[in-house]
């Protein structure tokens, strides 16, 4: 296991330092100078000049990419152009509202995705099946804001049982907590679900046609016995699969589900950050998302290979 661990290390470096040169490069070609947002559009040019000296962006961008690296590698994520705090600081600040979004977001996506595959997979004729195609497809044409606009309007406006907007952190208050996270949740993990359910669908509809399946029927097992003991367990690799590449996905997802539902969570912290040219905060966060989804990817193959071990064996 150690092993297959290490042979994805070169991999993640690789990512990680791709991702860096990216996540610097990308802010500056949008138009706008952070040095003329805080000095002011009608400041003079010796201000805007004795900013952007102060804020080290007068330096050939090779230096301000190295001295960023460097403090990255160390620690140091450096101090935001716009508030003066640490981005550390900012980003911890709001770490928590995202991280419970995507958390509460990430075990809905689960249950449900394997529960429309479960049913999408059922034995030709059945009425949940037809369902759950008609229902996946509808999830999967809408995109996330698409569909919170849509929770909004039927939980929060025509039925208001949910609150729409704002947040309470779980850890103050769970009851109240989960209620402002039920929305944003729903709309971040649905389309998610849908994905994860088409491919585990898919993959216990195929197993049906093993002759596995055949020799269960053959010693009598009752449908649900074959499918909970054979068809379910030989398609779980693909739902983890699946679950574990979207589980990115959901970060990427957050940024637009917390400005819909006006959530102060790393989305609103980015969107912030983009619109004042807060390059600092944008490319830590950009460095960030990618990072967890690596090494999230790296789980997922670990679990994989727990579930199949000849993914180890085809691996030498």
């Amino acid at each position: 296991m150690l092993s297959f661990v290490l042979r994805r290390v070169p991999s993640l470096i690789t990512v990680l330092f791709v991702s860096s040169v990216i996540a610097f490069l990308l802010p500056r070609l949008a138009p706008g100078d952070p040095a003329i947002t805080i000095a002011g559009p009608d400041a003079a040019p010796a201000t805007v000049a004795a900013v952007r000296a102060q804020l080290g962006l007068d330096r050939p961008l090779p230096s301000q990419y190295l001295s960023w690296l460097h403090g990255l590698l160390t620690g140091d994520l450096g101090t935001s152009f716009t508030t003066g705090r640490p981005v550390a600081e900012l980003i911890g600040d709001r770490l928590g509202s995202t991280v419970q979004l995507a958390a509460v977001a990430a075990v809905l996506m689960s249950l449900l995705g394997i529960g429309l595959g479960v049913l999408g997979g059922a034995p030709r004729g059945g009425l949940g099946r037809a369902a759950t195609d008609a229902l996946s497809g509808l999830l999967l044409a809408a995109p996330p804001f698409l569909t919170g606009l849509l929770l909004i309007l039927a939980l929060g406006i025509a039925f208001p049982v949910l609150p729409v907007s704002g947040e309470v952190s779980l850890l103050a208050d769970p009851v109240i907590g989960i209620q402002y996270l039920i929305l944003p949740a729903l709309a971040l993990a649905l389309p998610q679900a849908a994905a994860i359910g088409r491919l585990v669908q898919t993959e216990m509809r195929r197993n049906r046609g093993e002759e596995f399946v055949d020799l269960a029927v053959a010693k009598g097992l009752t449908p649900a016995a074959i499918t909970r003991r054979h068809v379910l367990r030989t398609s779980l690799a693909t739902g983890v699969v699946a679950i574990g590449l979207r589980l990115g996905e959901l970060l990427a997802g957050a940024i637009v589900i917390e400005a819909i539902f006006a959530r102060n969570g790393l989305g609103a912290l980015a969107v912030a950050s983009m619109q004042s040219r807060d390059y600092l905060v944008v490319q830590v966060l950009i460095v960030t998302a990618v990072a967890v989804a690596a090494i999230l990817q790296i789980i997922t193959e670990l679990v994989l290979a727990v579930l199949d071990p000849r993914i180890r064996l085809g691996a030498r």
